[in-house]
């Protein structure tokens, strides 16, 4: 049962506006589902599951004033919420949904202390430990970390079967090599989600490579003298590296510290199936993508059979594209491929 929303001036003043938070809610989900698949934002789309921990739903239009972008509308929004915490510390519905906003912004960052405030006032939320973990992992590169992995290890405490946790706590072992771990705790999201959804069957690719690298494995321990003859390795196929630069002409229209991110994609895909993250003081940039920087189970590099390699400068550091963004790609290449050239030389117009 939905309960009416109040007036301007019947919303509580000890609270963040219902009103603003419910509008931010739908603002993330569209972000979620539209700006995660065009830019390869790590955020909570990146297991394909919601704050809940279930399977993420489409969203309706995010609403906002006329004359005004769904992007201008979702930040301000966003930075009104950032402003009404500072009077409201003690909110957990505020900070939860702050630090969810900023995630799907790609603003890391600013969404580790948000969750971190959240937790220390509902401490025993599984969905948001395990959304905490996310958010740090996209902070360092992937979740096989200490502060990712005891953040999971609390979630599943709390909830053993808890879909995001688990699905976390599947990647924190693969990325270890702890590919039969993997597959345990990727089976029981397999066990509690229907056969037919898309994420149970995202979780089943996962679980085939899973086995996959335990069969090759054991293979290359069977056949030393196929090693010794420089045969390609799992490893070496599911990475691909190369260098980022700037056209010359470009260079007086960005700072050292503008952000540039650097993702591969699947030939006819828009799904991004890994993501790095510098500055333009790095350029030229040289880059390595691999299987761990994977954006969701069983979409990876070496899955891929052809991918390209885009480059794009954001002065604002926002993860959704901007005009004025400074992009660049290479052409289409094989998982394993090096030396692959990205430069960096044209202007996002607007819409």
């Amino acid at each position: 049962m939905t309960r009416p929303m109040p007036s301007r001036d019947e919303a509580p003043r000890t609270t963040p506006s219902l009103r603003l938070i419910g509008a931010l809610a739908v603002a993330v989900l569209v972000l979620a589902v539209l700006g995660y698949w065009q830019t390869g934002s790590p955020s909570l789309a990146r297991s394909g599951l919601d704050g809940s921990g279930a399977p993420a739903a489409a969203a309706p239009a995010a609403p906002g004033a006329s004359g005004a972008s769904p992007m201008e509308q979702i930040a301000a929004m966003v930075d009104q919420l950032a402003e009404r915490m500072k009077q409201q510390p003690d909110d957990a519905k505020g900070w939860t949904m702050l630090a969810r906003s900023y995630t799907v912004l790609g603003r890391f960052g600013d969404a580790l202390p948000a969750y971190r405030r959240a937790i220390e006032l509902v401490p025993d939320n599984a969905s948001l430990l395990a959304d905490y973990a996310d958010a740090v992992a996209a902070t360092k590169g992937g979740a096989n970390n200490p502060e990712s992995e005891s953040l999971v290890e609390r979630a599943l405490r709390l909830e053993p079967r808890h879909i995001k946790a688990l699905a976390l706590a599947g990647t924190i072992a693969y990325d270890r090599g702890d590919f039969a771990g993997a597959i345990a705790r990727w089976q029981k999201i397999v066990d509690q989600v229907p056969a037919e959804s898309e994420l149970a069957q995202r979780v089943q690719a996962s679980i085939a490579e899973a086995r996959d690298h335990i069969g090759g494995a054991t293979a290359l321990a069977q056949a030393p003298s196929a090693r010794a003859a420089g045969a390609s390795s799992p490893a070496a196929v599911g990475k691909v590296s190369g260098t980022v630069t700037l056209a010359p002409a470009l260079r007086a229209q960005v700072a050292p510290d503008d952000t540039v991110f650097v993702f591969a994609r699947p030939v006819g895909g828009r799904m991004p199936l890994a993501v790095r993250r510098a500055k333009v003081a790095d350029l030229p940039l040289t880059f390595t993508l691999d299987d761990s920087m994977a954006m969701a189970p069983g979409m990876t590099i070496s899955s891929a059979k052809q991918l390209t390699v885009s480059a794009r400068i954001s002065k604002s550091g926002n993860a959704l594209p901007q005009p004025g963004d400074l992009a660049g790609e290479s052409v289409a290449v094989a998982p394993g491929a090096s030396g692959i050239a990205v430069e960096i030389g044209s202007v996002l117009a607007k819409p």
